[in-house]
């Protein structure tokens, strides 16, 4: 077997496939483990997660057979879609590789904004942290938060205001608790870059899938009769 040949081609289609099945159920089963970190900006997170790994998984599953089977129409609608989802990947990825730190944090402030009150609780209490900025302790923030007095830094603190869930404008001196922002910023910061630099380079393999699956579908299975048009 040559390589570039029908065997090789085929063979290299099925291992990437393979990989990109092993890849969305990591990502499948991730959003679990990711809970916490979904709780900082918004429970779409964890389903966006979910939708991804089991479009690539249906998306590997089709080119998997497509080379399998030497199926022409499966490998062209395999092209096709993958190529789609690549110029989506790569668009994100560079968008989240290219976001400053203002507006990662303005993306996790939005977030935030949109969050229920129960995640913003569940938030607050898993990361010890009372409301998501400084200017929302204030009660002309439209925000908001859950009360914080069920917070540890806030015991022997009663007398702050915002232990004593009240917001108001002597609240953003006093409060003994750090805001979220100041807990999280690294975290979020981070998770984008890796984000980004994950997804772009993915991207780039999806590029090769595309170019395999248009290379392996233009040859003829050495097996089948010469005289088949393929």
């Amino acid at each position: 077997m040559v390589c570039g040949g029908f065997g090789c081609s085929r063979n290299s289609l099925i291992t990437l496939n393979v990989l990109y099945i092993l890849v969305a159920l990591i990502l499948i089963t991730v959003s679990a483990v990711g809970k916490a970190a979904a709780m900082v900006t918004d429970l779409s997170l964890v389903g966006s997660i979910i939708a991804c790994g089991v479009f690539l998984f249906i998306i590997a599953l089709i080119g998997l057979i497509g080379a399998i089977k030497h199926h022409q129409v499966l490998l062209f609608f395999y092209m096709v879609i993958l190529f789609l989802l690549f110029l989506l990947q790569f668009s994100l990825a560079c968008a989240c590789l290219a976001m400053n730190d203002a507006q990662k944090e303005s993306l996790a402030q939005h977030g935030w904004s949109m969050a229920s009150n129960d995640l913003k609780s569940n938030v607050q209490y898993h990361f010890e942290c009372c409301g998501f900025t400084k200017s929302e302790l204030n009660v002309s923030d439209p925000m908001g938060h859950p009360l914080c007095d069920g917070l540890k830094c806030c015991i022997g603190k009663e007398k702050a205001a915002c232990c004593m869930g009240i917001n108001g404008s002597d609240s953003v001196s006093d409060c003994p608790c750090q805001t979220c922002l100041e807990v999280l910023k690294d975290t979020i910061k981070m998770s984008l870059t890796v984000t980004g630099g994950i997804g772009l380079f993915f991207s780039f393999t999806e590029i090769l899938g595309v170019w395999l699956a248009m290379r392996y579908r233009n040859q003829k299975d050495p097996r089948a009769n010469p005289s088949a048009f393929l």
